[in-house]
């Protein structure tokens, strides 16, 4: 990496302020940039980790504090350019769907495109102009791929505040953005952090909460975290969570939806956000049915992706559980019985039963 002796404090402002004009050029709702001292979210991450609330994400705790000093995990990094960009699609009716017990829920960020390769394109096109700009200079762009504490840098350069659901929360637009990260060499001017909370007295989404994930004011247990549940955990998904993820099959935005900031929320303009293949509406039932071979047809580029065939077997099996009981849900299930995986059949066979529970109460009260 460079050092760039030969740009002023003059230069680099008004580097700094070109910077955020290509941002938004390219889409970004929103840049900051901070420097790299995360001393105090890194004594946060630390009793986090201890209190063992990452559950099976070894990931969390595998790489030290490369994760909390960028320059541990980037030789060199002086500052942080943050970039928000806004991911709610027009549309989606969210509550609807969650109050429609035989239809999936999938968590909004998800029912398009992946986002990791369009985040990334912009941040190195942003790069490149910087390049232009100033010649030659070290720098490594991160979404959501790597050690990287992108709220904690995305507070720090004034992107919004964190909220009592740990996640970060902007005035005017809200959580449901993705976040991204250029660590660079350039000593640039930083933006004022966001010192200022919002959330006041409210605990919507401590309530809101299915499980009771949120332990204390921006502290989530994510081992009873339903998007934890079904994405990260790869095992059987606990029973006392089951009935309580209704019909939640990928990720959880309950918290998000509840937050009196989300009402600031835009629709996203990005055409890869947009629903496909009706995930924003589609059936428990119908998705139930997919071959492995429909599954990788229609979540290529999805996020969905990443949990393969059989935990997507497994958390519509739950959702399927907890649906109101028809002939087409029973049968459903009854042809999943003789799946080639154990812990597909378990939670078959967990939602079998609870089907049955629910005919023989309506047999019940019929008579």
């Amino acid at each position: 990496m460079s050092s760039h002796p030969t740009l002023n404090a003059n230069a680099l402002a008004e580097l700094a302020a070109t910077i955020k004009s290509w941002g938004r050029e390219l889409g970004f709702q929103q840049v900051g940039i901070t420097d790299v001292d995360l001393a105090e979210d890194e004594r946060h991450l630390q009793r986090w980790l201890d209190a063992g609330y990452h559950g099976e994400m070894g990931f969390m705790a595998k790489h030290g504090t490369k994760r909390t000093r960028p320059a541990e995990l980037v030789p060199d990094t002086l500052r942080v350019i943050s970039v928000r960009l806004d991911y709610l699609p027009a549309d989606t009716e969210s509550a609807k769907v969650l109050g429609q017990p035989q239809t999936a829920y999938v968590s909004r960020y998800a029912v398009g495109r992946d986002y990791h390769k369009l985040m990334r394109k912009r941040l190195a096109t942003l790069a490149r102009w910087v390049e232009e700009r100033v010649g030659p200079f070290g720098y490594r762009a991160f979404v959501d791929s790597a050690p990287v504490m992108e709220r904690a840098l995305a507070r720090k350069a004034g992107l919004g505040w964190i909220g009592k659901n740990a996640m970060l929360l902007n005035p005017r637009a809200g959580s449901l953005f993705f976040l991204g990260e250029l660590y660079v060499d350039l000593p640039l001017p930083v933006d004022a952090p966001f010192e200022e909370e919002h959330c006041g007295s409210c605990s919507a989404c401590r309530t809101a909460c299915p499980t009771g994930a949120i332990v204390d004011d921006k502290v989530v247990d994510a081992r009873a975290c339903i998007s934890y549940l079904t994405i990260e955990l790869f095992g059987a998904i606990p029973e006392r969570y089951r009935e309580a993820m209704g019909n939640r099959v990928f990720g959880c935005d309950d918290c998000q939806l509840v937050c009196p900031f989300t009402r600031f929320t835009r629709p996203t303009a990005e055409a890869d956000f947009a629903p496909r293949h009706d995930l924003d509406r589609a059936s428990l039932v119908s998705l139930f049915a997919w071959s492995e071979e429909e599954f990788l047809d229609k979540t290529a580029g999805s996020p969905i992706r990443r949990i393969g065939y059989e935990r997507w077997l497994r958390n519509l099996a739950v959702g399927l559980g907890n649906a109101p009981w028809s002939e087409s849900v029973e049968a459903a299930l009854h042809a999943r019985l003789a799946y080639p995986s154990d812990l597909v059949r378990e939670h078959v066979r967990w939602a079998l039963a609870r089907q049955r529970e629910r005919r023989g109460r309506m047999i019940i009260s019929q008579k």
